[in-house]
């Protein structure tokens, strides 16, 4: 059975946030058209929250309204919340628990950011042998610098979902995916 993993679609990082993106409007409205999808076909949709817990974080902090999940993301009755403090979704969380419980083979993964959170969770999923959907139009990040060089989201976007392509993920853009559901 597959299911939805949503990633960090959390208020910080939407317009006003602490921790803004480039796009994320559009990538939670695919995210909006794929849960919609899962919740007609009464599919297992999990949610993600990050939250930062060091001394110093400035975003997703635990008592903010940055840390909320979008209120167009939010959870339904038996849905499932998972949070977590570090980049993957997996680590010391009840994700895999969650997971086998349900008889989930298949994870289809949209969220935030693609660069950090997205590629970690899609690279450990590997680990446990789950397969991955990857809606690429359902995913946002932001600029990186690296030498004094600032690398624009976009190829960080693109980069990330190169990397991830093929091995790690199937890629996958929200209306492709909702045609061949």
């Amino acid at each position: 059975m597959k299911a939805l993993l949503i990633i960090d679609i959390q208020n910080d990082y939407f317009p006003g946030g602490a921790s803004e993106l480039v796009n994320p409007d559009l990538a939670l409205d695919n995210t909006v058209k794929i849960l919609k999808a899962f919740r007609e076909s009464n599919l297992p949709v999990i949610h993600v929250q990050h939250n930062n817990i060091g001394e110093g974080d400035t975003f997703m902090v635990p008592g903010t309204d940055g840390v909320k999940i979008h209120e167009r993301l939010a959870l339904k009755e038996g849905e499932y919340l998972v949070t977590k403090t570090a980049p993957s979704a997996f680590y010391k969380t009840d994700l895999l628990d969650i997971i086998r419980a349900n008889n989930i083979t298949e994870l289809v993964v949209c969220g935030m950011m693609t660069h950090m959170c997205i590629d970690t969770t899609v690279r450990c999923a590997m680990d446990h042998e789950l397969p991955i959907t990857l809606i690429s139009d359902a995913c946002a990040t932001k600029a990186l610098t690296y030498k004094d060089q600032v690398i624009p989201a976009e190829q960080v976007h693109a980069s990330f979902l190169a990397a991830l392509s093929g091995t790690f993920a199937e890629l996958k853009t929200a209306s492709a995916y909702l045609l061949d559901a």
